[in-house]
């Protein structure tokens, strides 16, 4: 995040400082916007009176130069009881790569689904009811290609997918390669800078919409058999880390 010139104004220190700390929270909250469950769906039945959700940020930030990113990944249980043991996975595809998740395991590459280049499974002992918990993800965007992320949320052994998000895009279509930062929206398809800051034509049709899944994706699209895509990859039935 680029560093903000400070003003002195006369005045006493103390309300220097205090329009100092004011500046610099704001830009800090600058990258992410306000979490969003936007391209999410119920897939397995949860447990009785358990009702679980995640959110992704609105919107996060690119650094033109490092490629890095940050955001925030957040797993709600919205439900009246308990969840009991579960897990997230928060899993990159394309040009967004994970690089690590706060207090989480790398999955193994073996167990990763088709298409995807990283992912990362945080293990949950219970979600009271009414609670959520926020993992702060660490990340780098290819701002020359499109990038999905997705987080399904199983149960502990990995039996059941209760919900799945994505993999939903984060991109934009007004790329600004002179810029320090390129703002990505959650929802968008990115349209890709090729080198020297000249524009690509996004993809289209079919191998867009399905992106990169193949036919798991294809079923992933269709009401009643989202999420399934982990489920088709993986013959075991947890994840396994590393």
């Amino acid at each position: 995040m680029s560093s903000r010139r400070m003003t002195t104004i006369a005045g006493s220190l103390v309300t220097a400082s205090f329009s100092a700390v004011l500046i610099l929270s704001t830009a800090a909250g600058a990258a992410e916007g306000p979490g969003s469950s936007k391209g999410g769906k119920a897939v397995d039945e949860a447990p009785a009176g358990v009702k679980l959700t995640t959110l992704l940020p609105e919107q996060i930030s690119v650094d033109n130069s490092s490629e890095k990113t940050d955001l925030t990944a957040t797993v709600k249980n919205e439900g009246t009881k308990d969840s009991g043991k579960i897990q997230l996975l928060v899993v990159g595809f394309d040009g967004l790569t994970v690089n690590d998740v706060q207090g989480c395991s790398s999955i193994a590459e073996s167990d990763l689904p088709e298409g995807s280049n990283s992912g990362f499974a945080c293990p949950i002992d219970n979600l009271a009811a009414g609670k959520s918990k926020s993992y702060a993800v660490d990340a780098t965007f290819d701002l020359g290609k499109t990038g999905k992320i997705c987080l399904p949320v199983q149960s502990g052994d990995g039996k059941k997918t209760f919900w799945q998000q994505g993999p939903v895009p984060f991109g934009t279509t007004n790329p600004s390669p002179n810029a320090p930062a390129t703002p990505l929206l959650l929802g968008t398809d990115n349209q890709p800078v090729g080198p020297g800051g000249e524009k690509e034509l996004p993809k289209t049709g079919p191998a867009r919409d399905l992106l990169p899944l193949g036919a798991a994706g294809a079923a992933l699209l269709t009401a009643g058999a989202a999420g399934m895509w982990w489920a088709t990859r993986r013959p075991r039935q947890e994840v396994r880390t590393h």
